[in-house]
């Protein structure tokens, strides 16, 4: 079993870009918003309301 010091010493560093867009505000509110509207889909999808299954 490896040292997690070894394994968290190889992990790769985010890059200069990388930490800028997570301290940036505005991209955090857009992908905040993305996120909130992708789960609203899915959430749609799934409810379907007994009403409209046609019984025989």
């Amino acid at each position: 079993m490896e040292n997690a010091d070894e394994v968290i010493a190889r992990a790769p560093l985010p890059t200069a870009k990388t930490l800028r867009a997570r301290r940036n505000i505005f991209v955090q509110f857009l992908r905040f918003v993305s996120i909130n509207f992708k789960m609203i889909k899915m959430i749609r999808k799934g409810h379907h309301p007994m009403e409209k299954t046609k019984k025989p």
